[in-house]
């Protein structure tokens, strides 16, 4: 596997999961930055010119 040009290392592709939903990945830096887990749940919003992922809280 060839190793990514630090400036390509946040270009990611969305993906297809199943017939109605779609996916990206985040690299594993930050999803270690933020402390987050497998299966974990989070809100995602809509905002002008893209979306926020956030922590769910109850």
């Amino acid at each position: 596997m060839t190793t990514r040009k630090s400036e390509d290392k946040n270009i990611r592709k969305i993906t297809r999961v199943g017939k109605t939903s779609l996916a990206v990945t985040i690299p594993i830096e930050m999803y270690k930055e933020l402390g987050w887990k497998e299966k974990q749940k989070v809100v995602v919003k809509r905002v002008a010119g893209g979306i926020i992922i956030k922590d769910w809280k109850k």
